[in-house]
């Protein structure tokens, strides 16, 4: 199973920490009595600037959840249409050759879902094609889709199929909410939205694509941690579940899992050589460099992409593949792992042979 590529879209306004600082402060003035913790809360997620769906001064006439979301609909589909098509024509795969289309979001709500109403709007892509829409993960779902649509291709080797993230989270916001979870993911997450082409083993023969290939995924449920990570939903839409417990989830079980998935294969840690992560914030990063051993020069994609466009929750790991494989791609026959942990709490592992 070959990943032939990684499209990539971003909504048109991009905004500087510093502006969206600004405007946070000016927002909650009036509410909060210490602006200067806000302003610091900022800083210290180390994100540099971020994509919001929409320009910043349309987010005041947001006055329902249901506005909210209609919003989501109509940007994610744009941003959708252009991931899909950036991927397709990167991967060099004939369209009539994409038997299945997953899509992953935790940033809004659709029935018809995202990728059919992509179909729609990308008359390219077989009307046979089978559509997997999956809701929940959060920002484990760019690598458990990596895992779920290389199962599919594992099943159908001459086919093809697309997994879409399409995460935009500046539409969760809750601008009334001034809990220290809501105040850190305000300055944290941003919006954005990619797409991966995975090709089946005859396939990639066929059109000569060469990886990285996926040599194996393992998932890992963590029994009782619903509140380390997720949404309160309510009649305001998604409140976000944030816990300071994520690095300690991290350096508990990391390790164990990621030793556990490799010695199945008679490997080590010894035998990476690059990683691909889910860039969850600084805390995080620095947990999984401590907890695995590993130079910051080995995650230095994943940070400068948090430092460029902030945490796009399930969109960020194929971020952060796209970027390896355009402009870091590691030795060929070389081992990878991409990594990533979400809501549950669970991570997800995906071996790569580059």
């Amino acid at each position: 199973m070959q990943i032939a590529s990684v499209g990539a879209a971003f909504p048109p306004n991009f905004y500087d920490q510093d502006q969206l600082i600004a405007a946070f402060r000016e927002h909650w003035g009036k509410r909060h009595k210490n602006l200067d913790r806000i302003e610091k809360l900022h800083r210290n997620v180390l994100v540099g600037g971020r994509h919001l769906a929409l320009p910043m001064e349309e987010y005041d006439g947001l006055e329902r959840w249901g506005q909210t979301n209609d919003a989501w609909i109509r940007v994610a589909q744009q941003v959708g249409e252009d991931a899909v098509r950036d991927a397709v024509a990167r991967s060099g795969v004939p369209w009539d050759r994409i038997g299945a289309f997953f899509s992953v979001t935790v940033t809004g709500v659709a029935t018809p879902s995202l990728e059919a109403r992509l179909m729609n709007r990308i008359p390219e892509l077989p009307r046979s094609t089978k559509r997997i829409p999956i809701f929940g993960l959060g920002c484990v779902a760019g690598a458990a889709g990596i895992s779920r649509a290389a199962d599919y291709v594992k099943a159908y080797p001459n086919q093809a199929a697309l997994l879409l993230s399409v995460e935009l989270c500046s539409l969760t916001l809750q601008r009334d909410d001034l809990s220290i979870p809501n105040l850190i993911s305000s300055g944290l997450f941003g919006d954005g939205g990619a797409c991966a082409v995975l090709v089946g083993e005859e396939l990639a023969a066929e059109l000569g694509i060469q990886g990285p290939s996926v040599v194996d995924t393992r998932s890992v449920f963590y029994t009782d941690t619903e509140r380390v990570m997720g949404w309160d939903i309510s009649e305001t839409g998604f409140k976000i579940v944030l816990s300071a417990d994520v690095p300690k989830v991290v350096q508990k079980h990391l390790r164990a899992d990621v030793d556990g998935f490799l010695a199945a294969r008679d490997l080590s840690l010894d035998d990476i050589s690059s990683y691909v992560c889910h860039p969850g914030g600084p805390k995080v990063l620095l947990a999984f460099e401590e907890t695995l051993g590993i130079e910051r020069e080995k995650l230095q994609v994943t940070w400068d992409s948090l430092m460029r466009v902030g945490n796009l929750s399930s969109s960020s790991v194929l971020m952060v593949l796209r970027e390896t494989m355009s402009d870091h791609r590691p030795e060929a026959g070389s081992l990878g792992l991409m990594l990533a942990m979400g809501p549950a709490f669970c991570s997800e592992v995906v071996l790569l042979r580059w």
